[in-house]
């Protein structure tokens, strides 16, 4: 192990000591790919919350279903998205930072919570890259996302 990894953060490790499983990685469901590296910069495609191919929490936020759901979904998403950066890098301790974080809320016209529905992938990246997770951000609310999913969300990385 060289010099300069010694005190490199596990982020694998920590992933698996929160009980967090980065999923297979979902096909597109699109004319694109997953993932794109230019230099040290990793560029995600939007991922909803596909669950072993399976969409969870489809419905509006602020509708059919609440805002713990969106929070839920969101969760997914991110968890997704490291799917992707994954398939990219190999190991997710190549990650140097999280730079940014979109999110798109499948919204009722009258739920103004996007930011506390996005917050559930900030704190998911926090959890598992810690200071290096904090990332800039937009959570934004939308009538419709594809297949009536609650969450879709893309996703800037910094690696090594």
């Amino acid at each position: 192990m060289a010099s300069s990894d010694i005190n490199k953060p596990d982020y694998e490790k920590r992933l698996r000591d929160l009980g967090l499983i980065v999923p297979q990685l979902p096909p597109p469901m699109g004319l694109y790919v997953p993932a794109v590296r230019t230099g040290s910069l990793v560029f995600c495609s939007g991922q909803g919350p596909s669950v072993e191919g399976v969409l969870k929490y489809v419905g509006k936020v602020g509708d059919t279903l609440t805002l713990e759901d969106g929070y839920q979904a969101a969760r997914i998403c991110a968890l997704n998205c490291l799917a992707e950066v994954r398939s990219v890098i190999g190991s997710l301790n190549a990650v140097r930072r999280i730079v940014h974080l979109r999110g798109f809320v499948n919204s009722a016209p009258s739920f103004f919570d996007q930011p506390k529905v996005v917050n559930g992938a900030s704190q998911l990246m926090i959890d598992v890259f810690g200071e290096a997770g904090r990332h800039a951000r937009a959570a934004l609310g939308t009538s419709n996302l594809p297949s009536n999913i609650a969450v879709e969300l893309e996703m800037v990385v910094e690696v090594d």
